[in-house]
């Protein structure tokens, strides 16, 4: 690994695919989360698709739960195969599955993001910063006003991540757009367990060291973690599919 990437470097990308969904059970069949269908697409399509158009080139997908659901629809989205499968036998956690994808990356840095939500951020103008900065982490945010699911991340005019705030109700702020530009070696260095939280044992107990980011990009994002913001999808992703 080198140390710190290159502007317009970051080529990989570990994507987030594990997640049971639970509380789309009554939107959605018996299907990892990311895989619910748009138009009969899998969301997560829209999310590969993205990072494609960003300059993504590899993708490696962090699999737990009925991860042979995936295998057919990869070969219709990635025909060429320049991806690779990282599959937890339990459920490690966020961290321990960016944890166990870490091994297969190729890259000292990477993006990371959730199969279940979209953001569509500039993903160049993201890495050029982390790799500019020397960051071990650096957060997408994203603006919102008057909210209350998500918690507010906080940075200081050094774009340093200065507080996390837990969910309640916001007038506005930075959520965690749960976008990521992640450097491999600093991460793995840390000797986490196998099982953690990277929200939660990783970003909120070591952004003091200096080390961690946030850029805000106001771009088109949404989370179908909820059967409402499910169906929104669905009518605002429709469009999209038809191209």
């Amino acid at each position: 690994f080198l140390l710190n990437c290159m502007p317009g470097s970051i080529t990989e990308a570990i994507i987030l695919a594990g997640g049971l969904g639970t509380r789309l059970r009554s939107a959605v069949p018996d299907v990892p989360k990311c895989m619910a269908p748009i138009n009969n697409v899998p969301f997560i399509a829209f999310v590969v698709k993205h990072f494609q158009t960003q300059g993504i080139k590899n993708f490696i997908f962090a699999l737990g739960y009925k991860s042979e659901a995936f295998e057919s629809f990869l070969h219709t989205v990635l025909p060429a195969g320049n991806y690779e499968l990282s599959i937890e036998n339990e459920p490690l956690g966020t961290g321990g599955a960016i944890q166990l994808a870490c091994s297969k990356a190729l890259k000292s840095d990477v993006v990371v993001a959730n199969g279940d939500t979209l953001f569509r951020v500039n993903v160049q103008l993201i890495a050029d910063f982390h790799c500019r900065h020397k960051a071990h982490c650096t957060l997408a945010l994203k603006p919102m006003k008057a909210f209350s699911r998500y918690g507010v991340v906080e940075l200081n005019e050094n774009q340093h991540v200065q507080k996390f705030k837990e969910k309640q109700y916001f007038a506005e702020g930075f959520i965690n757009g749960g976008v990521y530009v992640l450097n491999v070696p600093a991460f793995l260095g840390k000797e986490l367990p196998e099982k953690f939280s990277f929200e939660k044992d990783y970003l909120e107990r070591f952004y003091t060291e200096g080390k961690m980011f946030g850029i805000t990009e106001d771009a088109y994002f949404i989370d179908i973690g909820i059967p409402e913001d499910y169906e929104r999808a669905g009518i605002e992703l429709s469009a999209d599919s038809r191209h």
